[in-house]
């Protein structure tokens, strides 16, 4: 019997469990998939200690990202995705399904090729970030060449995703991170520019870069307090897209900020995207080309066994990693 990840109490890591079930059949519209790896998200780690945009019905699964071949397909799903190595696209609710464990049942509308340059655990960690980034600058914020884009949390999977689109559009990407450890390690990575929000002064940093005109695009998933200096950095008809609250904490509208620049405060989630057929075609186009040609490279930065998720997660929210961390599976 395969061993899927489950939880059956709100809580921390520590109550996600491996057990044993029966295989599932996929249902109408469904795909069963033999899981070889699947990447972990701040999603499932607010998921389990519900404070999620749904609360978890219990027993409980999770996981929204994995890698691995179709092995059954149920009615009206086409016989000829059997046997295909694929991605699982976000874009259903982990109360219906999870990717996490030795096989997953997903809707077939989630399946997602990947260039065959990748590996199954670099191609576990593809369509959250660059959908999610891709969804946010390019299809919203219209990123373009000469742009200055500010991505906090930008050692995150999303945020070096950003990183990378930005820079192929011929944009500045400046990584906010909060001290100075993962500075050379973005710069590496493609940031033109590294800001210690804890230990500089962000907004004279801002200006510092943009020779006092400001950020047009701001791509933040801390929100909090801190929205009135990415505000008050922003430059005149910038956009400030929220897509997180990693902060916690209440977050304040800028209103004085907003009123002097004719600045937007947006709130954004990737299901924008993923569940809208036109868009995500758009998006999967874009983002297949640059990973098959090597514009775009998903950094792993740890990965774990199946029998080590508690470690994989507890790593996870320290925020030591830069990249994705990634569960094998075998």
């Amino acid at each position: 019997m395969p061993g899927i990840v489950r939880f059956h109490q709100l809580g921390g890591p520590e109550n996600l469990k491996i057990e044993e079930t029966a295989s599932q059949q996929p249902g109408k519209g469904e795909a069963r998939l033999r899981v070889q790896a699947v990447g972990l998200n701040r999603a499932e780690s607010l998921f389990y200690r519900g404070h999620y945009l749904e609360q978890p019905q219990f027993p409980a699964r999770l996981g929204y990202e994995a890698a691995g071949v179709v092995d059954a397909v149920g009615p009206g799903v086409d016989t000829a995705w059997i046997g295909k190595p694929v991605a699982t696209i976000p874009g259903f609710s982990m109360n219906r399904y999870g990717t996490l464990g030795e096989e997953a049942v997903i809707p077939a509308t989630a399946l997602g090729a990947y260039p065959a340059n990748l590996t199954p655990t670099q191609a576990s960690a593809i369509w959250m970030q660059y959908l999610t980034a891709y969804g946010a600058l390019v299809d919203i914020g219209a990123l373009r060449a000469g742009d200055f884009v500010s991505i906090p949390a930008a050692s995150s999977s999303v945020g070096l995703a950003a990183i990378q689109i930005v820079r192929d559009a011929g944009a500045t990407a400046i990584a906010v991170t909060r001290t100075r450890e993962k500075r050379d390690a973005l710069l590496a990575l493609g940031a033109h520019h590294v800001v210690a929000s804890e230990e500089e002064d962000y907004v004279a940093r801002i200006q510092e870069i943009t020779s006092g005109r400001g950020v047009r695009l701001t791509f933040d998933p801390v929100a909090g307090p801190g929205v009135e200096k990415l505000a008050e950095a922003a430059a005149a008809g910038g956009i400030v897209i929220e897509y997180g609250l990693l902060s916690g904490q209440p977050t304040p509208f800028p209103l004085i900020e907003a009123l002097k620049k004719g600045l937007s405060v947006r709130g954004y989630v990737l299901f924008e995207v993923t569940q809208d057929p036109a868009r995500l075609e758009k998006a999967k186009a874009y983002i297949f080309d640059r990973l098959a040609d090597g514009r775009f490279v998903p950094k792993i930065a740890k990965t774990f066994p199946m029998a080590q998720t508690v470690e994989a997660y507890r790593y996870l929210e320290s925020n030591q990693q830069v990249g994705k961390v990634v569960i094998t599976v075998p």
